[in-house]
C-alpha cells in the first residue's frame, strides 16, 4: 500500500532526549473505525501542540506511524527562540518591512505563549528563560548586525548591539560584534511533547500508534483517512503535522530538507557562568549554536549539509562531531568537554525562515504544517493557533504570513 506522506529516515545516533524520564504517552492500536471532529496526523511537537489546542473544544484522534515524539522531535536541540534564521532586515527586503515585523513579533509572542502553556498545564520539561547571543560571522558581519539591532529595536524587540570589546569583555569571545536579545528559552523537547499529548488525552483525545495513513479523501462534510490497519478515521477536519515527511500534493516553495548534527557533553560541564542563561548562535552558514541543559551539559550543534540523507552516515557523524568540537574550541578556547551523546537528523529550511501553515491544495477541510528553520518549536506554537482558528471558522490575523 502506498503512503499518503513521505517516509524518511529522520535521525541517526542517540540523542540526549532519548534517555529523558517522563516521556511516555499512552497509545492504542486502531482496531475499529473512528469518527472524530479533528484528526491530527503526527505525534511530534507540532502534532502535540495542535492536539493540546484543539482538544479544548473538539473530539480528537492523533495518528502516527511511529511511537509518539520518535520522529524529528527527539533529535531537536530545543532552542526556543523568537529570532528567525533570516534576519529581520533581510526578511523585510524579501516580504516587505511590515510583514517582516509582524512575523518577528508573532514569533516573539509565541515564546511567551508556550511559557504560559507550560506553566498552566504544569508540564515538567526543564523550561528555562534565556537570553540569546547572536555572533557576527561570515554571512552577517558587524555592520549587518549593528543595522539589524537597530531595526529590531524599531520594531519593539528587546535587542542591543554589542561591539567587539564588549563581546570579548562580557563573554570571552573574539568576534567583531554581536546582538544580545532577551525573551528566548530552552526545554527538553521530549518531555514537552509527551506532556502536551498527555494533557490532550486527559481532555479525551485518543492517540493511535502505529498507524500509517495511506489515503485521504475529502467531501463537503469532512475527510476520510484510510489507514494501514484496514480501519478508517472519519473527521470533520484533518491537520497534517508530519514534520519533514510532507503529504503528497503539498508543496512548500523555496524550502528544502538538509542534514544537521549535534552533541551533548557529560553532566557538570565546567563552562563560563554566563552560558547557563544564554543561547549562542552565529551569523554564519552553516552556523554553530550552543546552550546548556539544566543538569549541566553543554549541547552544541550545526555543520548542516545540503543533503536530506547525509545524516544517516555513521562515519559522517564521527567527522561532524570532531568538526563541531573544533569550532567550539575556536570560539571558546578554554572549554573542555567529554561527549556523551552525538546525533544527527533531518532539518527543514525555507528561504524566508518562516514555517509553512496552509490548506492542503485540492482537499477541503485539510491543513498542513511544516516548521522550517532554527525555531521550529516556536513555529509549531504559531501553527497550532493559526490552524485552530481555521478549524473554528475564523482566520488568524497573521495567517497570510505562512501561506507561501
Amino acid at each position: 500500500m502506498a503512503r499518503l506522506t513521505q517516509k524518511r529516515d529522520l535521525r541517526s545516533g542517540r540523542s540526549l532526549w532519548a534517555d529523558s524520564p517522563f516521556t511516555g504517552a499512552p497509545v492504542r492500536p486502531l482496531k475499529q473505525a473512528v469518527s472524530v471532529d479533528v484528526a491530527v496526523v503526527g505525534a511530534g511537537i507540532s502534532g502535540a501542540l495542535m492536539a493540546h489546542e484543539l482538544s479544548r473544544d473538539h473530539t480528537l484522534a492523533v495518528l502516527d506511524r511511529r511511537a509518539p515524539l520518535m520522529g524529528s522531535t527527539i533529535a531537536s536541540t530545543a532552542l526556543l527562540q523568537w529570532e528567525i534564521d533570516l534576519p529581520l532586515e533581510a526578511l523585510g527586503r524579501r516580504i516587505g518591512r511590515p510583514k517582516a515585523q509582524r512575523a518577528y513579533l508573532r514569533s516573539r509572542r509565541a515564546v511567551d505563549d508556550l511559557k504560559q502553556i507550560i506553566a498552566q498545564e504544569g508540564i515538567r520539561c526543564g523550561y528555562r528563560d534565556r537570553d540569546a547571543l547572536y555572533l557576527a560571522g561570515d554571512a552577517y558581519g558587524r555592520r549587518a548586525l549593528e543595522s539589524e539591532a537597530a531595526v529590531r529595536v524599531d520594531a519593539g524587540l528587546e535587542s542591543c548591539f554589542l561591539p567587539a570589546d564588549q563581546v570579548r569583555d562580557r563573554f570571552g569571545i573574539d568576534r567583531t560584534g554581536a546582538i544580545l536579545s532577551g525573551g528566548s528559552a530552552s526545554a527538553d523537547p521530549a518531555q514537552l511533547t509527551a506532556g502536551l499529548l498527555r494533557r490532550a488525552q486527559a481532555r479525551g483525545a485518543r492517540l493511535f500508534s502505529p498507524v500509517d495513513v495511506i489515503e485521504a479523501v475529502s467531501d463537503p462534510d469532512g475527510v476520510t483517512l484510510l489507514t494501514s490497519t484496514g480501519f478508517a478515521v472519519r473527521a470533520s477536519a484533518v491537520v497534517f503535522c508530519c514534520g519533514y515527511e510532507r503529504p503528497k500534493g503539498v508543496t512548500a516553495p523555496d524550502s528544502r530538507v538538509v542534514s544537521t548534527w549535534a552533541l551533548a557533553s557529560t553532566p557538570g560541564f565546567a563552562g563560563p557562568a554566563w552560558l547557563r542563561d544564554t543561547l549562542v548562535w552565529e551569523g554564519s552558514d552553516p552556523y554553530l549554536y550552543m546552550r546548556t541543559s539544566n543538569d549541566g551539559r553543554l549541547i552544541v550543534g550545526g555543520e548542516d549539509e545540503d543533503s536530506p540523507t547525509a545524516h544517516a552516515s555513521r562515519a559522517l557523524l564521527e567527522r561532524k562531531t570532531a568538526r563541531i568540537l573544533a569550532k567550539l574550541k575556536g570560539l571558546l578556547p578554554e572549554v573542555a568537554l567529554e561527549v556523551a551523546y552525538a546525533w544527527a537528523g533531518a532539518f527543514g529550511e525555507s528561504a524566508s525562515g518562516l514555517p509553512h501553515i496552509a490548506p492542503v491544495p485540492g482537499m477541503a477541510h485539510a491543513w498542513s504544517v511544516m516548521g522550517f528553520g532554527g525555531n521550529g518549536i516556536t513555529s509549531s506554537v504559531i501553527a497550532s493557533q493559526v490552524v485552530a482558528a481555521w478549524v473554528r471558522g475564523e482566520t488568524d490575523p497573521d495567517a497570510d504570513l505562512y501561506l507561501a
